[in-house]
């Protein structure tokens, strides 16, 4: 399988500038496989040194100068190090995170020697921050599972995928392609994005074999909280992981997730399965302007889980049973809808910028309003709805873009491309105008060139 990442790799590792990288990225999402994939395909020596695996491993690091660490690092693999020729991977560092702060020295005294550090439950390491974090001297690497393009080409639909990035609002979508891509998007829902579980549906199409492969990994997952439940107890991080999929789309209360608890010990549990990326916060914005971030409200948020397909095995969701669903929205109450177009516009950004997302409310009692999705392109503000049909109410939306006075809006659902005006007056006579783009959930990773060019 080849990922979209390949090439920020490849440009990152024939650079003159280049710094050593981190990848940061939830377990299980092919952070491994893509440097082993890297050293393949630009004929790399690479020497892989897993600290899960050889805690021992750290002490080859004792000293600042890389020269002694290379030579350690020799002497201990058996492998002659050519710095032009090798690639140094330092893979689950946050089993010794203190060798974060060492990276400084190989960007200062061997920047020739590139060195690429990777650990799935990084976050943890970075947040304790007893160490000093080699600051400007370091670049990151942000892993997502598949993308519905990285899925069509690892299910050999190259021509579909090379379909979806020409389409042009100029093009009407044929029926068959539309019911086809629509059938695969639905396909790529319940399997999800997680290279095992794509790489076994690649091969033999076998629902079973990867409703498997999802339990399994979910048992990961947990097998894995008993590495941070120092801080609390495995049972609310199950209580929290259990709730997420069955909170999809509204706003995620503690209470529903263990009601006979307290909510400080929940909100801890979030907070650390968002830090091992196994969960999303979707944070609450006020969206005047840009960053995003700067009117975030963190006491109001939904939750998305990583993967889709994931979430449709904790939900005991079949592709049989959505196959026989018509519209995408009415899955879950809308709840995976918006778990599929969050986990989209999650790969959307540059492989060097973390993935974050947010949506809009307004609590105003009597005139409550929600916008699902709020996107920067470029320095827009843009609201998306995700809406079953063609004709799902857009309330909400029309009360943001008066508020806000914006120009473009994206709604997101089962139909094919349209593009056009709205054109309203609300129920105090005022007209609400603007552009609105209504894309299929299978453009989304579309999303920013169908904007750019629908003006």
């Amino acid at each position: 399988m080849r990922r979209d990442r390949t090439s920020f790799l490849v440009n990152w590792l024939n650079s003159s500038t280049r710094k050593p990288l981190v990848i940061r990225g939830a377990r299980q999402v092919g952070k491994t496989w893509l440097i082993r994939d890297l050293a393949n395909l630009q004929q790399r020596k690479l020497i892989e040194l897993n600290f899960e695996k050889r805690p021992d491993l750290e002490s080859l690091f004792s000293s600042n100068d890389p020269k002694e660490i290379l030579i350690n690092i020799a002497a201990s693999t058996g492998s002659k190090l050519e710095l032009s020729k090798t690639i140094l991977f330092l893979d689950e560092i946050q089993a010794a995170p203190h060798l974060l702060e060492k990276l400084r020295w190989f960007a200062e005294d061997m920047p020739e020697l590139p060195v690429i550090a990777a650990g799935s439950l990084l976050d943890f390491a970075l947040a304790k921050h007893e160490f000093s974090m080699p600051v400007g001297r370091i670049g990151y690497l942000y892993l997502e599972p598949l993308s519905f393009e990285e899925f069509l080409d690892a299910i050999k639909e190259h021509e579909l995928r090379a379909y979806l990035q020409n389409y042009d609002w100029n093009l009407t979508i044929p029926e068959a392609i539309h019911s086809q891509l629509i059938r695969l998007i639905k396909e790529y829902l319940v399997v999800g994005g997680m290279p095992a579980a794509v790489s076994s549906w690649a091969a033999e199409k076998a629902p079973d074999a990867v409703n498997q492969i999802h339990f399994d990994l979910l048992a990961t997952y947990r097998d894995d909280f008993a590495k941070y439940s120092g801080r609390l107890t495995i049972d609310r991080l199950e209580d929290v992981m259990n709730s997420v999929p069955r909170q999809l789309g509204k706003k995620f209360v503690y209470k529903d997730a263990n009601s006979e608890v307290n909510s400080t010990s929940l909100k801890q549990a979030l907070d650390l399965l968002s830090k091992a990326r196994v969960c999303h916060r979707i944070v609450s914005t006020s969206a005047n302007g840009l960053p995003l971030g700067a009117e975030a409200d963190e006491k109001f948020s939904k939750v998305i889980m990583l993967d889709c397909g994931l979430c449709a095995a904790s939900l005991g969701l079949s592709l049989h049973q959505l196959r026989s669903v018509s519209e995408i929205s009415m899955i879950n109450s809308g709840g995976m809808a918006e778990q599929l177009a969050g986990q989209l516009l999650r790969t959307l950004p540059p492989a060097y910028i973390p993935p974050t997302l947010y949506y809009w409310q307004r609590g105003k009692q009597g005139a409550e309003a929600e916008v699902d999705y709020i996107l920067q392109h470029e320095n827009q503000v843009i609201p998306i709805e995700v809406k079953a049909g063609t004709t799902g109410t857009l309330k909400s939306l029309h009360q943001f873009m008066k508020e806000k006075k914006k120009i473009t809006a994206v709604r997101v659902n089962s139909d094919v491309p349209r593009l056009g005006p709205v054109h309203m007056k609300d129920s105090l006579g005022d007209v609400i105008e603007y552009n609105l783009l209504s894309i299929p959930f299978y453009l989304l990773g579309q999303l920013h060139r169908l904007i750019n060019s629908s003006g």
